[in-house]
């Protein structure tokens, strides 16, 4: 090729070099052609180490920084009559075609493996709902989380599993728009994260789909679920999460993070999860609690201890009791609160979602009622300790 193309080439490698600048942690790999005449030569290059690429090309082994790649493609097109090269970072591929007559660039969608989305694409319906995380586009996704078999088709026996995670994504949705028009990039940790299925998805939805960086922290004190999540992390190329075995109240935050995720944490986790967004400021919580022992070892009506001696009637009467005072202590620390159905009471009874955005300062009216409830009825919180 060409001086005068080379050039212009180097203008769109420049270009790639800062798109690569600014999503390193969701870059995949790179592929480049060479022609010259009949013959082709290839080169695959993948990230060892942070700002480090490596690839083989014509018997020699190359590791190089972003810009030195670049300026490697820019010399050797001189050499050759066309080249070929495709960028692949999660959920866009651009390509970057040059011979003797222009240079063009061109960015689209990226699906990691075409046979397998049509797979599911074609075995994947299930109600005429609007999925969220369409199953021929989260293919890589819903494999590692066990939703898919190996041969892209959705296992019955995860049917229910999928719908949940679908739908726990359509109701953060508006929330996860909104933090998306006001912030470069959204940070959320995630608070009891287990196997970290629903952090997982939302960091596809948010990545791939809404196409914004975005960066997770899950906690957890079971090593085993922490070792788990780290591994199925790395199987997808989620650079941007890490994990740590740590209690919650134990954690010293990395960072300003603009939501806080808590599903299922087990006794007082929930609690001490609430606190640590209000402590951090966090302006969006999402939370399905799960225990609420803490408030019917202490809790009283007077006047109805003819009910509350059924000890089943106690546990469900504080479940609600714990989780309106929840509410309403993070009304007294400026959160707009809603609470919803998450899924079905036949899958399991601890079936709320809370969602909370702060909107404004703190209100103390709201706080001194909280205080009066949890006088009235003899309990203390471990979200107001």
């Amino acid at each position: 090729m060409n001086k005068k193309i080379a050039e212009k080439a180097g203008l769109f490698l420049m270009g790639l070099q800062g798109r690569y600048e600014d999503n390193k942690d969701f870059f995949l790999y790179i592929d480049i052609d060479f022609t010259s005449g009949n013959k082709r030569y290839s080169a695959h290059a993948e990230q060892i180490e942070e700002n480090l690429l490596s690839f083989n090309f014509m018997g020699n082994t190359y590791k190089v920084d972003f810009k030195d790649f670049c300026n490697f493609v820019q010399t050797e097109m001189s050499d050759f009559d066309s080249m070929q090269l495709v960028y692949s970072e999660r959920g866009k591929q651009v390509f970057i075609k040059a011979d003797n007559k222009d240079v063009s660039s061109q960015t689209k969608d990226f699906q990691v493996n075409e046979e397998k989305a049509a797979n599911a694409s074609a075995s994947s319906v299930m109600s005429d709902r609007e999925y969220f995380i369409k199953p021929d586009k989260a293919v890589a996704l819903l494999e590692a989380i066990g939703i898919l078999a190996k041969n892209g088709k959705i296992r019955n026996d995860k049917i229910r599993k999928y719908n949940q995670i679908d739908h726990f994504i359509e109701l953060a949705d508006p929330m996860l728009r909104k933090l998306c028009s006001t912030k470069k990039q959204i940070r959320i940790i995630d608070c009891g994260c287990g196997k970290s299925y629903l952090s997982f998805a939302l960091n596809y939805y948010i990545k791939e789909v809404l196409g914004k960086n975005c960066y997770f922290t899950g906690l957890d004190y079971n090593g085993a679920v922490i070792e788990e999540s780290a591994r199925i992390a790395k199987q997808l190329h989620y650079n941007n999460m890490r994990f740590v075995e740590t209690d919650i109240g134990a954690y010293e935050p990395d960072g300003q993070y603009d939501m806080l995720l808590t599903l299922h944490a087990c006794d007082t986790a929930t609690d001490k999860a609430l606190r640590f967004a209000l402590d951090n400021k966090i302006t969006s919580v999402i939370c399905v609690p799960c225990c609420h022992k803490e408030m019917n070892s202490q809790y009283h009506l007077n006047g109805f201890e003819e009910v509350l001696k059924y000890g089943i009637l106690k546990a469900r009467i504080a479940d609600s009791l714990t989780d309106g005072l929840r509410a309403l202590y993070l009304e007294g620390h400026g959160y707009e609160v809603s609470m919803l159905e998450y899924i079905s009471p036949i899958d399991t009874p601890k079936n709320l979602m809370i969602k909370a955005i702060r909107t404004s300062g703190r209100n103390d009216a709201a706080l001194k009622k909280y205080r009066k409830i949890c006088d009235d009825i003899g309990v203390s919180l471990s979200i107001d300790k």
